[in-house]
């Protein structure tokens, strides 16, 4: 299934096409007849889908659901086998199939003739409108009692946001460092049988356990739990983020576990860390010149005992390799340094290449005299 340019007439400027594999040709003969004759059938079915052309070939018009009218063209092959047809849809059309394209196909493939496909069509149409009216169908009047009810008890001081139809809400909570973080719950109009979907800026998934019964109470706790549980990961990213250069990502997120630190100048040290045991050693990968890595490399590997899970993770990667992580205001102003000493140096190097290639003093004298050696006048 692809999306295509209608063929011309369509009235829309894009569809959808079904398309299958093409089989072997059969006798088209019959198979014509077989369609014109069933164009009867097809009339009562679809009054308004038409034949385009003397063979029936082509059918061109308006399927009927739920007085809903929706423009479709069917093109059979000249063996007039379903199963190799083709169909365009308008893209209203389109939308309301979207996933059942798939069914769509099977009918093709099991239908023996046009007529019975486009009953098994209109069905799928009349199903999937159903699914979509459910779908977008406003919450019944309990519903915002019961949310309502909700939040109240909840605390109206833990929710930050709240859209005009209490469909999406945000709520904070802060773990016991301080750190604030948000929660965002998309409830549907059949909370709560159903739970809402849950947003979080976590490193790891996270499911609430959920019955009819419960409430955001639940999982407003259920949240806290969370935050409790990833505590030390935290702690350790953060103690990164304040104490080196973090050169990726930029900006970190909460469910970021990978940092690339700055050691010195063009070189650098990507972690991933694990944030259910953050204490473990990190997958660690370096990068820079391979004179300046190695050794840091070798140090990783000779000290890997030493590594300690009762200390932090930056106070063990500072032993292991046995190294510092300066931070950005130190590097750069080393950088400072280095690049001021190298300009220095290049120009003396200029300086001393312009008296390597300074004039001979036969040169000079040609200048001071006349090549007559006369000494000319200023």
């Amino acid at each position: 299934m692809r999306v295509t340019r209608d063929e011309a007439g369509f009235g829309v400027a894009r569809g959808i096409r079904f398309e299958q594999e093409p089989a072997p040709p059969a006798r088209a003969r019959g198979g014509a007849g077989r369609e014109m004759a069933g164009s009867g059938a097809l009339l009562r079915q679809c009054p308004l889908l038409l034949p385009q052309n003397r063979e029936g070939s082509v059918y061109e018009g308006f399927v009927t659901v739920q007085d809903r009218d929706f423009h479709i063209r069917i093109l059979l092959p000249s063996d007039f086998q379903l199963k190799n047809a083709r169909i365009h849809c308008s893209w209203r059309l389109k939308k309301v199939l979207h996933g059942y394209h798939q069914i769509v196909k099977q009918r093709l493939q099991h239908c023996s003739d046009l007529v019975s496909f486009m009953v098994e069509l209109k069905t799928i149409l009349e199903a999937a409108l159903k699914n979509a009216q459910e779908l977008h169908a406003p919450p019944p009047p309990e519903y915002y009692s019961y949310l309502v009810r909700d939040i109240e008890t909840l605390g109206w001081n833990k929710v930050v946001y709240v859209d005009t139809g209490l469909n999406t809400i945000k709520l904070k909570g802060e773990d016991s460092c301080g750190r604030q973080h948000l929660i965002t719950l998309k409830l549907n109009a059949k909370y709560p049988a159903e739970p809402p979907d849950c947003c979080v800026d976590f490193p790891v998934e996270f499911a609430i356990s959920w019955i009819p019964q419960s409430s955001l109470v639940d999982i407003y706790n259920q949240f806290l739990a969370a935050l409790e549980s990833l505590k030390e990961f935290w702690n350790a990213m953060d103690e990164i983020d304040e104490k080196t250069w973090v050169l990726e990502p930029e900006n970190p997120t909460r469910s970021a576990t990978m940092r690339r630190i700055a050691i010195g100048n063009n070189v650098s040290i990507n972690l991933e860390v694990d944030p259910r045991h953050p204490a473990m050693l990190p997958e660690c990968y370096f990068l820079g010149a391979d004179h300046v890595i190695n050794p840091l490399r070798t140090k990783l590997n000779n000290n890997m005992h030493l590594w300690d899970p009762d200390i932090t993770l930056l106070q063990n990667l500072k032993e292991v390799l046995e190294t510092d992580f300066p931070s950005r205001a130190v590097l750069e102003k080393t950088h400072m340094h280095l690049t001021k000493d190298a300009m220095k140096q290049s120009f003396l190097q200029d300086l001393k290449a312009l008296a390597d290639r300074a004039m001979p003093e036969e040169m000079l004298d040609d200048l001071r005299y006349g090549r007559d050696g006369q000494k000319q006048k200023g």
